[in-house]
């Protein structure tokens, strides 16, 4: 299965695990609930999906990469207990905690939530010392005389032998007592996840001409040469970090996390095409409603990976626009709901304001402790906090004589931010239709388009709150599935033979 699959199935099983009783045991006793094992090549997102189960399911998470254990750490360290049996003094040997045990108590402490997931990568590349003590952990959930506690459940990680020299097999015994996944890669399921990451658009344009590159593992003279899925994602990082200094990226940069030298060399060349695009096809001018005929016969008369490439560029900024337009929304209910609550407090604005100051730090504290891989949930978070810490600032300063109603007007602001980033983002997509109506009619590029624009969650989100008559005229097409697969293959069957010969050797 893919990995969106594999997440679901897992999510599936958690709960299946966590769920209780009328009398409040666990509906599958913890000796039952057999650890997951996931089981994939490296790179396609496993401790992703682990960390979105958990920030979903709002439960802890602890992991740990085994490989870096010891048997001393993960076992714990022997010490010398005097034990009396049946009259006499024996000295025995005890155990400190496991350190991978102890930490599952710290966050419990830490956090105050007793149930979650001990997530353990590349369980299968364990010291041959620490083989033994790991399967009797994954068969019995105890390292020595302790136990993890209940409301716990395991899940390990692992790569197929062809992928890591260094693997163990498990044997049948072992095998009999856990849940196994097998995931594949799979470049449409990890281009939704990276839509709502907001991965770079060069990166997503390259990979929706070339779906090839996005994954491979090559054997080479040198070595083993590969690209994954987390290349391409911290790749992504680096790329928005060197635009906001000014630094143009070059192929050194790019072979340092696409490490299969073919592929790095020719996503550089294309970071200059796609840079070249942008200057000379002006996407911002497009999706502002300022183009003329002639822009639009070139882009029809342009080659065919050249309008894919505009296409990427046209869906990358409309998603930071539809994403921005949710970012101000998100703001203006959560704070709308905090200051509902200020309005009938009784002690008074700036306490009840100072309180939910606190009630937004103490979440966003909660979920840096548990690792919460919601990056949107968190950024929210912290706006609202900003917020009402101006509002307070905004009361100290002026002294109204109605303390609500200067924060009232104040919170106006957002809302009319709010509408504004939704008539911006709601127009430039409309414009982007208007665009390509005018270049391409109903054409191959105008079903792609429509087709891709929902992938983006953000995207999908602005159509469904604020609609689009642009987007529900075309989508008509696309309401039938046979159709809709027999256009898509279309223009793949197109892209690949307009696609230059891949190099010999």
């Amino acid at each position: 299965m893919n990995i969106k699959q594999a997440k679901e199935e897992i999510a599936r099983t958690v709960r299946a695990y966590l769920a209780k009783d009328e009398f409040g045991d666990y509906r599958i006793p913890c000796v039952r609930q057999r650890p997951v094992l996931l089981m994939g090549p490296p790179g396609i997102g496993k401790t992703q999906i682990m960390e979105q189960i958990a920030d979903e399911l709002h439960i802890g998470l602890v992991a740990y990469t085994i490989t870096h254990h010891t048997r001393q750490s993960a076992l714990g360290l022997p010490f010398i207990e005097h034990s009396t049996f049946g009259g006499r003094q024996y000295a025995v040997t005890e155990y400190t905690m496991s350190e991978i045990l102890a930490s599952v108590y710290r966050q419990m402490e830490r956090t105050g939530v007793r149930e979650g997931i001990l997530f353990l990568d590349e369980i299968n590349c364990i010291s041959e010392t620490l083989a033994p003590m790991m399967l009797q952990f994954l068969q019995c959930k105890t390292f020595g005389n302790q136990r993890l506690p209940d409301g716990w459940i395991i899940a390990a990680a692992g790569n197929p032998p062809e992928y890591n020299k260094s693997v163990r097999e498990f044997d049948v015994v072992t095998l009999d007592r856990v849940k196994r996944i097998d995931v594949e890669q799979n470049y449409e399921v990890w281009r939704e996840y990276a839509l709502r990451r907001g991965v770079h658009g060069a990166i997503l344009a390259y990979l929706d001409i070339k779906k090839d590159d996005f994954y491979r593992i090559e054997a080479a003279a040198e070595g083993v040469q590969f690209v994954t899925a987390r290349g391409w994602e911290d790749l992504s990082e680096m790329l928005y970090a060197y635009e906001a200094l000014g630094i143009a990226p070059d192929a050194a940069l790019v072979g340092q996390y696409v490490q299969l030298p073919r592929i790095a060399k020719d996503f550089a060349n294309y970071l200059v095409l796609y840079d070249k695009y942008r200057r000379v096809w002006r996407v911002d001018e497009l999706l502002a409603g300022r183009w003329d005929a002639l822009r639009a016969s070139e882009f029809a008369a342009a080659p065919f990976d050249e309008k894919l490439s505009v296409l990427g560029l046209l869906l990358a900024r409309l998603g930071e626009s539809a994403r921005a337009a949710r970012r101000a929304d998100a703001l203006a209910v959560g704070l709308h709901a905090r200051l509902a609550r200020v309005k009938t407090a009784e002690d008074g604005v700036q306490a009840a304001l100072r309180r939910e100051v606190d009630d937004v730090n103490a979440a966003v504290a909660a979920r840096t402790e548990a690792g919460a891989a919601d990056r949107e949930a968190m950024r929210a978070l912290r706006a609202e906090a900003a917020a009402l810490e101006g509002y307070l600032a905004l009361l100290a300063e002026e002294r109204p004589a109605d303390a609500f109603a200067a924060v009232k007007a104040a919170f106006g602001g957002v809302v009319d931010a709010r509408a504004e980033a939704a008539q911006r983002a709601g127009g430039e997509l409309e414009h982007a239709f208007a665009f390509l109506e005018q270049a391409v009619g109903e054409g191959q590029e105008m079903v792609m388009f429509a087709a891709q624009l929902t992938a983006d969650a953000h995207i999908s989100w602005l159509i469904e709150t604020f609609g689009c008559e642009a987007y529900f005229r075309h989508n008509k097409a696309l309401l039938f599935d046979d159709a809709r697969a027999s256009l898509l293959n279309a223009i793949e069957q197109r892209r690949r033979a307009d696609a230059p010969a891949a190099p010999q050797g």
